[in-house]
């Protein structure tokens, strides 16, 4: 019985910190969003964006307030998005999206990860050639004429939309994301999220070990308090 609830205690836990890192994330974007475009989400686009992707992962309205009201004050820390590239085994390329109060503390820490899980930093730039950027939003297909949305979608950026059980991913190009942003929301239709990814422009295949090796490099980094987002073109 002890054996169980330690188990059971440990995985409680594991789902808390987990889900902590992720109200910090978004509470570290509420605030670039804040500081660049304001408080209220009816006239800061980029903000009704942040909000969004927070409610998706279940962050209670309370901290989303608390985080604005906080980002509008004057003692807040400000946050710089820095994007670092590495290179792992086999050519495995990493982008690292961070935001940091400390950019000197973050790229140490990035480093210091990357050393001990078998990658390297690389030079900015070098790996353009393997991520596209991409505008990709979610939203629910109850109600929508998948057809009709995608015609009226294409001078918005359309390049294309995939139906998964009850929602729709639409994917436009980095540049239009705020186009299709604001023609979703002018048809009255709610982001489940909508973000800026990086797409693999080729995938590399790993055996099952080299593949550990590289999901643990990306595990430690995503726990790092700086880090936003990992990308890997890791097949």
């Amino acid at each position: 019985m002890g054996r169980i609830f330690e188990k059971r205690k440990h995985k409680m836990f594991a789902r808390f910190d987990k889900m902590s890192k992720t109200f910090t994330k978004y509470g570290k974007e509420i605030a670039i969003a804040v500081k660049a475009g304001g408080p209220d989400p009816e006239t800061n686009a980029k903000l009704r964006v942040v909000i969004t992707n927070a409610k998706s992962q279940n962050m209670p309205k309370d901290r989303i307030d608390a985080a604005i009201k906080r980002s509008a004050g004057k003692d807040t820390s400000n946050y710089e998005e820095i994007a670092y590239e590495a290179m792992c085994m086999k050519g495995v390329g990493l982008v690292i999206e961070t935001a940091t109060d400390n950019p000197t503390r973050t790229v140490a820490n990035v480093r210091m990860h990357l050393n001990r899980g078998g990658g390297e930093l690389s030079k900015s730039g070098s790996l353009d050639f393997a991520f596209e950027r991409k505008s990709v939003f979610v939203i629910k297909t109850e109600g929508v004429n998948t057809e009709e949305l995608e015609f009226e979608l294409i001078d918005a950026g359309l390049e294309d939309i995939e139906v998964e059980e009850d929602e729709m991913v639409i994917t436009a190009s980095f540049e239009n994301f705020g186009n299709m942003q604001k023609t979703l929301e002018a048809k009255g239709i709610q982001l489940v999220s909508a973000e800026l990814q990086r797409i693999p422009t080729n995938l590399i295949q790993l055996t099952e070990e080299e593949k550990a090796q590289v999901e643990a490099l990306i595990e430690r980094l995503e726990d790092d308090e700086d880090v936003q987002n990992v990308y890997s073109n890791m097949a």
